[in-house]
């Protein structure tokens, strides 16, 4: 009896110390907050899920999509970026990936991620002939500048997104200068996301960049317009997605994928944790529903990632294991 008595707490005391040092391994993680609404929040779920359920000890660090990537490849920092846009990189990140050097985790936006130049709906509805970028930049006049009336703008992304190549690319290979348009970068998102409400406010014609899932797209009734040509993805690696390039053709956006990418290095530090990236996922009109809280509501992104965790436990209860799912509830 002694002796099973001393097996079994040897093996408790086992199990206790392979636990925690599982978790002790999961050490200081630095995670991407990237500067749009839906990966923002995702960063600050993350940052709750991987601290309170896995104990590690989670920094989040300012980040854009390229300088993120180049960072994650040449330095292994930050560890994760939670919702990587991956079309600007396609070719570099399945390298990195064939060499172990990155690893894609769940692709988080279940349904797929939408690129691509909108137009307000009320434009189209008073002018039906309008389905293409081309049938848009025949009518300047539609979609005038703030800084000259006299011609058109055409809205792109701030500096480091990689939406700004392609959409200078493409401003040029569709020669909208010579069409009477102007590309307008915006410095933040709030800025663009302004310029929207502001067309929408004043019934103003507005053409640009913009992407799905978002608060903006969820409160204002949005249009996707044509290229008119299929997606090349020999151009597209090769010149839409390259800044500068000298001499680019007319293309289309790819479908968009969004993945969670983690460094080599991150899956043996949080060995427990792969299981919760490899199954964190969610559609576009769960994000889009939380987005729309946080705008009417003026929270925060740590705010947002509260309440997500409060009001969405039927989904993100199934990236997890019962124990974890209950030391995420118990903790907030």
């Amino acid at each position: 009896m002694m002796r099973n008595l001393l097996a079994g707490a040897a093996l408790l005391i086992g199990i206790c110390l392979l636990s925690g040092g599982a978790e002790a391994a999961c050490g200081e993680v630095t995670i991407a907050e990237m500067n749009w609404g839906s990966a923002a929040i995702a960063a600050h779920i993350d940052k709750i899920i991987l601290e309170r359920g896995f104990h590690c000890k989670v920094t989040l660090v300012p980040a854009d999509t390229v300088p993120t990537f180049t960072s994650m490849l040449t330095k292994g920092q930050p560890d994760m970026a939670p919702e990587f846009w991956i079309n600007a990189v396609r070719g570099p990140l399945g390298q990195a990936t064939d060499e172990g050097r990155l690893v894609l985790g769940a692709e988080i936006l279940e349904d797929g991620a939408v690129e691509g130049w909108w137009i307000p709906k009320f434009i189209i509805d008073a002018n039906p002939e309008i389905r293409t970028v081309e049938d848009a930049l025949a009518r300047p006049d539609l979609f005038p500048s703030r800084t000259d009336p006299d011609r058109g703008a055409l809205h792109g992304c701030p500096a480091d997104w990689s939406c700004q190549a392609s959409t200078a690319n493409l401003f040029r290979a569709f020669a909208a200068d010579e069409k009477g348009f102007e590309l307008i970068q915006p410095k933040t998102p709030e800025e663009m996301d302004a310029a929207i409400e502001e067309a929408f406010r004043t019934q103003t014609g507005w053409l640009g960049y913009y992407w799905a899932p978002t608060a903006v797209l969820g409160k204002y009734p949005m249009v996707k317009l044509s290229f008119g040509v299929t997606f090349n993805k020999a151009e597209w690696d090769s010149c839409t997605a390259v800044p500068h390039c000298p001499s680019p053709q007319r293309n289309a956006y790819p479908t968009s994928q969004a993945f969670t990418l983690v460094t080599q290095e991150f899956t043996e530090k949080a060995d427990d944790a792969i299981g919760y990236i490899r199954l964190r996922r969610w559609s576009n009109a769960t994000i889009n529903n939380v987005l729309a809280w946080q705008q009417d509501n003026k929270a925060s992104n740590g705010e947002t990632a509260l309440h997500f965790l409060r009001d969405h436990e039927a989904v993100w209860a199934k990236w997890v294991v019962p124990v974890i799912a209950e030391r995420i509830k118990a903790a907030q």
